[in-house]
């Protein structure tokens, strides 16, 4: 059997360009790029933000629905205009939300049509993190909680894009061994470049680094500690990377977990409110 670096080189090169250029993504996920771009401007419209969100109505009836929730809108008081939803949203939320509606529509992509149990379960696991993070944050205050969510959101998007551009080659359906190799040894690197690729703010991308690694954080102040933790606090029924045996944990994760295992009841409920929105 060839050795991992020639197993792998073909769609290893192939991202490799990609992500020198033009990103090969599903065009939801570009105009929430777009989104993110255009809310980066300090002195950018409400108009105009609202111009930019409009240019993808999917991204854009999510974003209604949510302006009109109850959470959002206890009084009752519809709004109709992008807008409207955007200032009754805030910046943040808006920006997190177009992230999650891109890549849960990715998840719906032809390409990932072959690989649908696995990108499910690992946006599930995706989704767990980032309610995680945003309580722990909320919990601390010490960091903006919609960045930790947004953080915990791609903290696997490596695991996305590698999936994706696996469609095209067939030798990885009828390899799952090799497969689940590409992944293991290479979501964490492509996450952090593809994250480049796409102008994700450095304290993000920092978070995605080296994500699986053991840490030793006393007190978490960084996004990256908010990932680190919420990532060990996540379901253990299902590993990260499906099919992949847990590590026993160190002592210093099982304290890690202890430490904020109370969380987890909380965090359910903001799982609940990002599958809500992002269903329908």
């Amino acid at each position: 059997m060839a050795d991992t670096a020639n197993l792998h080189f073909p769609i290893l090169d192939d991202i490799a360009r990609d992500l020198a250029g033009d990103v090969n993504f599903p065009t939801c996920l570009d105009a929430a790029i777009l989104v993110r771009n255009t809310l980066k401007d300090p002195f950018a419209e409400l108009a105009q933000v609202a111009k930019v969100i409009s240019v993808e109505p999917l991204i854009c009836s999510k974003l209604l629905r949510m302006a009109n929730s109850i959470a959002y809108n206890p009084y009752g008081r519809e709004v109709t205009d992008v807008a409207t939803a955007v200032s009754r949203l805030g910046l943040d939320v808006v920006r997190t939300t177009s992230l999650a509606v891109a890549l849960d529509q990715m998840l719906k992509s032809r390409n990932l049509r072959a690989y649908e149990p696995l990108a499910k379960q690992v946006w599930q696991h995706s989704i767990q993190v980032a309610a995680i993070a945003r309580v722990l944050a909320r919990r601390l205050g010490r960091l903006n909680p919609d960045e930790a969510l947004l953080a915990g959101l791609v903290h696997d998007i490596g695991i996305f894009y590698l999936l994706y551009r696996a469609a095209d080659y067939p030798f990885y359906q009828i390899d799952p061994d090799a497969l689940q190799a590409l992944l293991i040894g290479w979501h964490e690197s492509t996450g952090e470049n593809l994250l480049h690729a796409l102008g994700m703010p450095e304290t993000i991308i920092d978070a995605v680094r080296d994500h699986d690694q053991p840490s030793n954080v006393e007190n978490p102040f960084t996004v990256k500690d908010m990932i680190y933790f919420a990532n060990l606090l996540a379901s253990r029924d299902e590993t990260e990377i499906p099919g992949t045996p847990l590590a026993p944990d160190t002592p210093r994760q099982q304290h890690d977990r202890e430490r904020y295992a109370d969380l987890l009841a909380e965090a359910a409920d903001d799982v609940a409110q990002l599958q809500h929105a992002l269903a329908g």
